[in-house]
């Protein structure tokens, strides 16, 4: 199974663009910062991920800007040059 939920804050927004099938296309990079506790050690997790949101997501989220304090809903796929990993999102809401 192939699902990430992330609470995160919006660092970076491009502008909307649009596909050659024209749908409407939103490249982001999120930001995340926690402490967990791994091997009964509290340990602090920061992390940048680049992503995109497609269609009415991706409208929509280019109408919010950077925001802080949200969760995201989606799945991981690599980039489309096949360097690193890229965060689809398909639902957000802010916390």
């Amino acid at each position: 199974m192939n699902q990430v939920e992330l609470s995160a804050v919006v660092v970076q927004v491009q502008s909307l663009r649009y596909t050659p099938a024209g749908v409407p296309a939103l490249n982001l990079v999120l930001e995340h910062e926690s402490e967990i506790t791994e091997l009964d050690t509290p340990r602090v997790v920061k992390l940048q991920l680049k992503a995109v949101a497609f269609g009415v997501m991706a409208e929509t989220l280019s109408r919010q800007g950077l925001v802080s304090d949200c969760r995201f809903q989606g799945f991981l796929a690599n980039s489309r040059n096949g360097k690193g990993v890229v965060f689809h999102i398909q639902h957000f809401s802010k916390t």
